[in-house]
């Protein structure tokens, strides 16, 4: 007993004095001030800070400390809190998103603080921080200018298989990497909470967000407000399932929803039917190859096509390339004309009017590979264990046949394949009492999260599902117009019930006015559709969903 007692004295002043690793992290000051990035000049304004965190918060005091940007749109009524957003990825950028969804959605606002946050790795939206950037050594990437994954040579496979292990090994090569993940990402998060004063952290993301938010919910059940998880990935399943689902849901969205879409809008340049669409897509395939497209850069134009911006750039590459190969310029709809324009000028540089198949054959859309954001394959790679090289290539095989517009080119073109450094955190998955604050949206034909991705988390987490009927675009909730969406997540924000699993209609497609019902698994919706507002947001709205599409259409 003496013993003891001593031993006890002993060590209690010493345990006692024992510094917190986490006090200079939890304990610093907020400066905030001006926004480096480019805001709209009406209100609301947002204000943005960088804050410290640790390297890796399971060794706080371990290695360099990173800096993280936020921003921040107050309240503009009684605070109920903060609701933190993202626009997925991984590694999109998320402070210039708070402002606009503020604006978008003023009820929400009058009593949440709308705070955004450019996630490790990312750097900072406007700054001179680039984040953590792929050093990638252009001399080691194919030199082959036409490749197409539909040859299943030898030496075809080996081409594509290059790329995918050159980005790996080059991402892999910074130190940085391991330290690039969901669970070090969702500490943060839990640090904003706590540097807003918040008991809770409310939550918006879409697309991969829709993991991060959940993953915070898994790690922190108690601190986990509400959240909304807006095109959902399988986030109770594998990250990596999501992206290995993109060949499915793509054809899908394109044999089921784009192509008679164009049938309808372009008949007299593509074809009065689907069918004669897709013909007529296949001889433009060839028609660009001839012009120097490779034909992967071709079919990577209608993959994860799931935005206003997207399907106007595919309608442009079609139409111009069946006037050269025609013979024959067709004008296009009036109703799309503003549409194809902005689309032109934002990925061509030059007026539709004056694009030509040439220009297009001359400057592709395809990604630049000097300089890759590592965020995207740190995170997807290293969140959890990796498939290998050789099941990609059997995923190639089997998915080809079944989805031609993307299913032999992904199995051949995930980095995944060669990432070699196992996890180091582990991703628990919902807890009850989590999932019990959390919504999940679902647009049916959506190409870069497929609708049984989200339906299969919603149902084995508990979590009641609002589905769109008929909507092939990437983001809903205050992106797409849809006025049965905004209402149903609105009234969950600003303390109403959680809605029970419903099926909005869908909005009409671009240049058009009715919504043309398409069979598909979310089933029919209970109300009729009705049209998106044309109103002073529209094009915010739509800039949005461009955006948010666009970071997340990386395989």
């Amino acid at each position: 007993m003496a013993a003891v007692s001593v031993l006890v004295v002993a060590t209690a002043p010493a345990a006692a004095t024992t510094p917190d690793p986490l006090a200079p992290y939890r304990g610093q000051q907020v400066a905030w001030g001006a926004c480096p990035f480019k805001q709209r000049a009406q209100p609301p304004q947002a204000e943005c800070a960088r804050i410290t965190v640790p390297r890796d918060w399971a060794a706080p005091s371990a290695g360099t400390d990173l800096q993280v940007a936020i921003s921040r749109v107050k309240a503009t009524g009684t605070r109920q809190g903060a609701i933190l957003v993202n626009p997925g990825g991984p590694g999109g950028r998320g402070t210039a998103l708070a402002g606009a969804l503020a604006g978008l959605q003023p009820s929400v606002n009058e009593h949440y603080d709308i705070v955004g946050m450019d996630p490790r790795g990312t750097g900072q939206e406007g700054g001179t921080d680039a984040g953590y950037v792929c050093r990638v050594p252009l001399g080691r990437l194919p030199a082959d200018d036409n490749l197409d994954a539909r040859d299943r040579s030898a030496a075809s496979i080996a081409l594509h298989q290059r790329t995918p292990r050159v980005l790996a090994e080059a991402c892999q090569s910074d130190a940085l990497a391991p330290f690039i993940t969901t669970w070090q990402t969702a500490h943060d998060m839990d640090l904003i909470r706590t540097l807003l004063g918040d008991e809770k952290l409310n939550y918006l993301g879409f697309s991969y967000g829709t993991w991060l938010g959940a993953k915070y919910a898994s790690l922190f059940p108690d601190r986990a407000g509400k959240l909304v998880l807006d095109s959902s990935v399988n986030f109770e399943g594998r990250l990596q399932a999501a992206f290995e689902a993109f060949p499915k849901i793509d054809q899908r969205q394109f044999d089921r929803v784009y192509a008679p879409w164009l049938a309808r809008r372009f008949p007299e340049q593509l074809g009065k039917t689907a069918t004669e669409v897709r013909a007529k897509w296949e001889r433009l395939r060839v028609f660009f190859k001839e012009q120097g497209v490779p034909p992967d850069v071709f079919d990577s134009v209608f993959v994860g096509n799931g935005s206003t911006r997207q399907w106007m750039t595919g309608a442009l590459i079609l139409t111009k390339g069946a006037a050269a190969l025609d013979g024959k310029a067709t004008p296009p709809p009036v109703a799309l004309r503003g549409d194809l324009d902005r689309a032109s000028r934002a990925v061509f540089g030059r007026p539709a009017d004056r694009l030509t198949a040439a220009d297009v054959a001359a400057d592709p859309p395809e990604p630049d590979y000097a300089d890759v954001p590592g965020t995207r394959l740190a995170v997807a790679c290293g969140d959890q264990p990796t498939r290998t090289a050789s099941w990609y290539k059997l995923l190639s095989d089997l998915q080809g046949p079944a989805y031609p517009l993307f299913g032999w080119a992904y199995g051949l073109s995930e980095a995944c394949g060669f990432w070699s450094d196992p996890p180091r955190n582990e991703l628990p998955r919902l807890s009850p009492r989590a999932a019990k604050n959390i919504l999940v949206v679902q647009g049916e034909f959506d190409p870069q999260t497929g609708y049984e991705q989200a339906e299969a988390g919603a149902r084995a987490a508990g979590i009641p599902m609002i589905s769109v009927a008929d909507s092939p675009f990437h983001g809903q909730y205050a992106v797409s117009g849809n006025s049965c969406v905004d209402k149903l997540v609105n009234g969950f924000f600003l303390g109403g019930a959680r809605p029970a699993a419903t099926i909005c209609p869908g909005v009409p497609l671009p240049g058009e006015r009715e919504v043309y019902p398409v069979p598909g698994p979310a089933g029919e919706p209970s109300q009729p559709a009705a049209p998106a507002p044309r109103d002073a947001d529209s094009p915010v709205r739509e800039r949005l969903q461009d955006d948010i599409s666009a970071v997340n259409r990386g395989r």
